[in-house]
């Protein structure tokens, strides 16, 4: 399995990289995975990705992972030895849009796909549609790994790599029939809770029992933290108490809260279903760490493939980054099998997977694995 990697942002050096690992007589697709600091733009990488007869899907990322390293400039291609069908849903946040019949047109046969890859703008407003939409047309017939490109900024620009150019508020679809292991696990545990969400608009949760949600939500996080809103960035207190959406007898989805709107509703990444129950969350390195280590050996547990063959494929979020600081080399360390298996991914906004056996979720603040055959 080729992989090339360079720390450059220049777009001559990531053409180069692409152009390197299609040359390899046995790449059948091209994994491209970039940082969001290179800066590209859809003039300049559109000719290099229109240019490659190749399948390739990927994008651009708060930062990306290389083996022990993270990376804040720079890319990684990977060549794959089997032939993905990778396909475009466009307009993901188009109220318009009906995702279902989408899906169903395409032309694909499900019957030989083990594993798709799901790239999607991580700033689109209807990301939990489309996955529920993926998961009624496709069922649990394969498993799924991916998550939400863009950047930190919060601008939503193209971030998304095609074979028609680099595209925003898309969903990009690669089909294979990789076989893999999925796991899952965030290590968040409850603070305060349950609400009931009782007015809500796609990302955005407006209240909570009835109160303006980020009351309820001020209240709970400064008894806990101390009177810190009046003095900080939202986004740098809100990244320590996430919300947590419970589940009937599985660990809960969490909710990113990224930003107040103009009335302070609280806008996460993600959609927050009215009616749902939620929780405010808290975190510590330990409990983080120790799930990060969990969603390996869950990975591990359900790769079927040949152990001489593997590489493992990290969807892990930026924000558990962002809150771990310098502790987040032990979960890169947690998250690795052993110096001898290649080892990638990206720092998301939102992670999407499961496993054959769960409902398919959009995640935040999760660690997603992906044990692949290579």
């Amino acid at each position: 399995m080729p992989i090339k990697s360079s720390h450059s942002p220049q777009v001559s050096d990531l053409a180069a990289s692409i152009e390197a690992v299609a040359s390899q007589p046995e790449v059948r697709s091209l994994l491209v995975l970039a940082c969001d600091e290179n800066g590209y733009t859809a003039a300049a990488l559109d000719p290099i990705l229109k240019a490659q007869d190749l399948p390739l899907a990927g994008g651009i990322f708060p930062q990306i992972i290389l083996g022990p390293t993270r990376m804040e400039k720079g890319h990684i291609v990977v060549g794959l030895r089997e032939t993905l069908q990778v396909e475009t849903i466009a307009g993901l946040s188009d109220l318009s849009e009906d995702f279902e019949a989408r899906l169903e047109a395409l032309d694909v046969d499900f019957s030989d796909t083990r594993t798709v890859m799901v790239f999607v703008d991580g700033l689109s407003s209807r990301i939990n549609t489309l996955v529920e939409e993926l998961f009624a047309v496709f069922g649990l017939e394969a498993n799924y790994i991916g998550g939400g490109a863009g950047s930190l900024s919060l601008e939503q620009r193209p971030c998304l790599f095609t074979n028609g150019g680099l595209v925003k508020d898309c969903a990009v679809l690669a089909f294979s029939n990789l076989q893999t292991g999925i796991g899952v696990s965030h290590g968040w545990q409850e603070l305060e809770g349950p609400f009931e969400v009782t007015e809500s608009d796609r990302n955005t949760l407006i209240s909570l029992d009835w109160q303006p949600a980020f009351e309820v939500y001020r209240e709970t996080v400064e008894a806990h933290a101390g009177n810190v809103f009046a003095s900080k960035d939202f986004f740098k207190i809100a990244n320590s108490y996430p919300f947590g959406i419970s589940r009937l007898a599985a660990e809960k989805i969490v909710r990113d809260p990224i930003s107040l709107g103009p009335n302070k509703e609280i806008v996460c990444i993600g959609e927050v279903p009215q009616q749902a129950f939620v929780h405010i969350l808290k975190g510590d390195p330990a409990s983080l760490i120790a799930a990060a280590k969990e969603a390996l050996r869950r990975g591990r547990s359900g790769y079927e493939g040949r152990t001489d063959r593997r590489m493992v494929f990290l969807v892990d979020c930026i924000s558990r980054y962002l809150f771990l600081g310098d502790e987040f080399d032990r979960e890169l360390e947690a998250l690795s099998i052993d110096e001898e298996t290649p080892r990638f991914g990206v720092l998301s906004l939102g992670e999407i997977a499961n496993n054959r056996k769960d409902y398919l979720e959009f995640y935040n603040k999760t660690a997603v694995v992906a044990v692949m055959e290579s």
